[in-house]
């Protein structure tokens, strides 16, 4: 079965200092480079995907700025592909699904940013194109939300995202289960 990794948004603005700072984005970039590694190490095609705001009134990833940058820990090779987009879902207005299909590819391994909205949508984007998926939950991050009054902890949005997305769209698993098979 032909695999790839595809690397969502690991860009700057997710990071101490960003305009979007994530929890736990620096473990989770820490990890999505040994799977980059790992995948590199075996000649297996790697996507990386680059969110830029296009739309009025966006605060993050601005185009030419330094936030929009993929961070210096999954930096691209020149023979990597960047796929830009401007919506959650990496498929969308995108060459994501040509490129994959060009390559026969059957698995898509999933990391980065945000668990509850890019990594979410792309997920069931990739299931509804029939991909067999595989997120790396340790390798993705988000941030803290509010509902009403209710503050939800990063840690609780990663966990439901991960725990709805588990089974029926993917299998979730650590980037140590991922490099052991």
């Amino acid at each position: 079965m032909t695999i790839a990794l595809v690397l969502v948004d690991i860009q700057n603005d997710y990071f101490p200092g960003g305009k979007m700072e994530l929890s736990g984005i620096e473990q989770a970039a820490e990890n999505a480079s040994k799977l980059l590694a790992s995948f590199r190490m075996q000649q297996l095609p790697v996507y990386h995907i680059q969110h830029i705001s296009v739309r009025p009134g966006a605060t993050f990833f601005l185009p030419d700025t330094a936030g929009v940058k993929i961070n210096e820990q999954v930096l691209p090779l020149k023979s990597e592909i960047v796929i830009e987009k401007h919506y959650p879902n990496s498929f969308r207005d995108t060459s994501l699904l040509n490129h994959l299909n060009e390559k026969g590819i059957k698995h898509l391994v999933i990391a980065g940013a945000m668990s509850h909205m890019c990594i979410d949508a792309t997920t069931r984007a990739a299931f509804d194109y029939h991909f067999e998926c595989t997120v790396i939950e340790d390798a993705c991050a988000t941030k803290d939300l509010k509902f009403g009054d209710l503050l939800v902890p990063a840690k609780y949005i990663h966990a439901g995202f991960m725990s709805a997305l588990d089974g029926t769209y993917a299998e979730i698993k650590s980037y140590k289960d991922f490099l052991l098979i």
